[in-house]
């Protein structure tokens, strides 16, 4: 990794990274070899990545010929625009972030326990504790729906906060972004470890 003041190595801050992406990128590799690309909805669960799909179709092919996969997420953050500097330089566009990339194993899950144990956890991810049922074999989607478990062999993940910056243009960053107030500027004042509630003046 080129920027290694960006590179994320605690497992913890990996899993809070997975748990907080709502959408993953799964990469195959096609008959003509080609990278296959494909967003899922996806839930990190006992340090496997699990994802629904139909029971057929072109992924699941691909990962029967070809069970190695990449696997992507990422959390856009503020988005630092030209107002920022003083010269309006577009060499000074910038975008926070975190991501995690995977590579590794999968497979179709055909052991019923588990398989309603990723979609559970799966439904517990996205509502948030809202839904109160809980899938079980006895329902009709059950039985027409496939999940795939992914096994990590490689991590690596980042997190851009301007953690190379000296101390004062990071205050200065997260001033700009008290006071702009877009989407994400205050998640990502929290993020780079600053008070939002303070200001330089």
């Amino acid at each position: 990794m080129k920027r290694r003041s960006c590179e994320v190595t605690d497992p913890e801050a990996i899993e809070k990274i997975l748990s907080k992406a709502t959408i993953g990128r799964l990469a195959t590799t096609d008959l003509e070899g080609y990278p296959y690309i494909t967003p899922v909805n996806f839930v990190s669960h006992n340090g496997n990545i699990y994802f629904h799909c139909a029971l057929t179709g072109e992924k699941l092919d691909n990962i029967t010929r070809n069970a190695k996969v990449g696997f992507q997420v990422d959390i856009p953050l503020a988005y630092l625009d030209s107002q920022f500097s003083d010269d309006g330089s577009p060499c000074k566009l910038h975008q926070f972030y975190h991501c995690v990339v995977m590579r590794g194993t999968a497979r179709l899950v055909d052991e019923m326990q588990l398989k309603l144990d990723a979609l559970n956890a799966l439904v517990e991810k996205h509502e948030k504790g809202r839904s109160l049922k809980k899938v079980h074999q006895d329902m009709p989607d059950y039985k027409t729906c496939a999940v795939v478990e992914i096994r990590p062999e490689k991590i690596s993940a980042k997190s851009d906060l301007a953690q190379g910056k000296p101390e004062n243009v990071r205050a200065e960053l997260s001033e700009y972004f008290r006071k702009r107030g877009w989407p994400r500027d205050l998640e990502t004042i929290q993020e780079m470890g600053m008070d939002p509630d303070s200001n330089l003046d």
